[in-house]
């Protein structure tokens, strides 16, 4: 059997979008019905924000956007009813607002384990679901302790910063590709497919970067 295909990710543990085109990406693998190989890389819509936020989820957003709040609310409630379409019960009252630095470090750590999957997984469940706060050291060391890595390790990481360049170069890597909003999917290294596609797009998309290998 040939290699599965590799799916390289960009994405951000706090972009809603990302989450749902998570879902819709998984759907799209099973209609594909072939091993894939997924790895997440560092994006970060925020890199601004402060760790502690001083207001609401929706104060950053009307803030950052200069949208009035009515405006940013039906934002989100449209986003909600979408993530709902995928099985995600979206609760951004509870979202706390602020910066992902940390979090995209502890995900190099847990792709040397083979566990990137579920601590994305776990780290955006907190963030759009749970109101935890992602951007805490002592939270994040919990979460990957939840997702089935060592928390000594995660915390050791976090304290001496040994991933901090590996954000800093998935960051710019998807600035070379010339990427500007997230998700950002990468198939085969050849085929860029960007946003939360339908699950057919991505299955098509699938099987076009296979039939278009010789090598396969």
């Amino acid at each position: 059997m040939s290699e599965p295909l590799k799916v390289d990710v960009w994405s951000d543990v706090q972009c809603p979008w990302c989450y749902i085109g998570k879902r819709k990406f998984e759907r799209g693998v099973e209609l594909f019905g072939e091993p894939v190989e997924v790895e997440f890389h560092s994006y970060q819509l925020a890199p601004d924000s402060p760790v502690d936020f001083d207001g609401s989820h929706l104060d950053y957003l009307a803030s950052k956007f200069g949208m009035p709040e009515a405006q940013v609310e039906e934002m989100l409630t449209n986003v909600s009813g979408i993530a709902a379409d995928v099985g995600l019960n979206y609760d951004f009252d509870s979202v706390q607002q602020t910066n992902t630095t940390r979090a995209h470090e502890l995900l190099h750590l847990a792709k040397q384990h083979g566990l990137q999957d579920a601590l994305n997984e776990r780290l955006m469940r907190a963030y759009f679901i749970e109101g935890r706060h992602i951007g805490h050291v002592d939270e994040l060391v919990t979460l990957a302790g939840e997702a089935g890595l060592d928390p000594v390790e995660a915390q050791a990481a976090l304290d001496d910063g040994r991933y901090a360049a590996a954000v800093d170069a998935d960051i710019a890597q998807a600035q070379a590709y010339g990427i500007t909003g997230v998700p950002f999917f990468v198939i085969d290294g050849r085929l860029g497919v960007p946003g939360a596609q339908s699950p057919d797009v991505f299955a098509s998309a699938l099987e076009q970067a296979r039939d278009s290998d010789p090598t396969r």
